[in-house]
């Protein structure tokens, strides 16, 4: 059980980090101003990288192989 709590934290940061850089990708590229953002280009663009991050994490995360992830990530 102590994996999968372990695991679980590892790809929620690994998510949450890959979500805050395409919101910063897509705001940066699209506009200068902020009354020029899509909002909805944004909210998309967040969803799907987080939703392929932990995908992407299903394969295996170098935070969680062998031994190592019964310790506490930090």
């Amino acid at each position: 059980m102590k994996f999968y709590k372990t695991w679980l934290r590892a790809a929620s940061i690994r998510a949450i980090r890959t979500m805050a850089q395409a919101a910063i990708a897509v705001i940066g590229s699209k506009t200068i101003f902020m009354d020029e953002i899509n909002w909805t280009v944004v909210v998309s663009a967040v969803l799907a990288s987080g939703i392929l991050s932990i995908l992407t994490s299903l394969a295996g995360l170098p935070e969680c192989q062998g031994e190592s992830c019964d310790k506490e990530i930090k």
